[in-house]
């Protein structure tokens, strides 16, 4: 399905070395791909980087260039490790210090005596970002440009993408229809799917085999946000699947 030019795309930059070492489980891709979609927004790159300035920075400048959003996961808490304010501070090319809109948010958590200097580097902005709210801890996350930066911990990367996600501009949705290749091999019909799917620019189709209860089967998702398109696209499909299933 090929791209308009009011296609609105996103990314989503992973940081952080527990991700790359397999030691924390990434739950978060899935969880603002599902956001994306219903918001009519095409995630169209996910990257991991580990906590290395050089490379956050090169993404963050990559992808912030290429999509209309990005969207950052991981390293804005309160350790030697949690640098990624400071690189994209650095990618766009501003000053960075105690904000202190950030700092009385954490005191909404915290005693003024326990705001020690470690805390303190969670409410540490680039200049000219937008805070947004945590209701959770409290810790802000913030926007700069077309760059959301969340937390890492699901629970409240979800609370962040809840607030900033009404401040966004989506699309049209995605519609999506499936149909069942039960007993045809992906091999049986993959050329011909090929030619429908080339005869359709508005559309996308993919097969996607899976075991089941009942055994293995395919699946062919077709999606277009153009629901005329998308009913004929449908329409040969079921046609081909009917015949090669006769």
């Amino acid at each position: 399905m090929n791209a308009t030019p009011d296609t609105i795309t996103a990314a989503i930059l992973v940081i952080g070395d527990e991700i790359l070492s397999g030691r924390t489980k990434d739950k978060n891709i899935g969880t603002i791909a599902d956001y994306l979609t219903a918001a009519g927004i095409d995630l169209r790159e996910v990257r991991i980087v580990p906590d290395e300035a050089d490379m956050i920075v090169e993404a963050v400048n990559a992808l912030r260039a290429r999509y209309t959003y990005l969207f950052t996961t991981g390293g804005i808490g309160p350790t030697h490790d949690d640098i990624t304010a400071d690189c994209v501070a650095k990618a766009f090319g501003v000053g960075i210090d105690i904000d202190e809109r950030a700092r009385a948010m954490l005191l909404e958590r915290h005693k003024p005596e326990d705001l020690n200097e470690a805390r303190l580097r969670m409410a540490r902005i680039p200049f000219g970002a937008d805070l947004i709210a945590n209701p959770i801890s409290k810790a802000p996350g913030f926007r700069i440009g077309n760059v959301m930066v969340m937390a890492g911990v699901p629970a409240i990367m979800q609370a962040m993408l809840d607030a900033v996600g009404p401040t966004l501009k989506g699309g049209a949705a995605m519609l999506s229809e499936t149909i069942e290749a039960r007993g045809i091999p992906e091999g049986t019909y993959a050329g011909e799917l090929g030619a429908i799917a080339k005869n359709h620019a508005a559309v996308s189709i993919g097969s996607y085999p899976m075991m089941t209860p009942e055994g293995f089967r395919n699946r062919i998702v077709v999606r277009s946000r153009d629901g005329a398109a998308l009913a004929g696209a449908v329409a040969e499909v079921e046609a081909l699947v009917k015949r090669l299933s006769a």
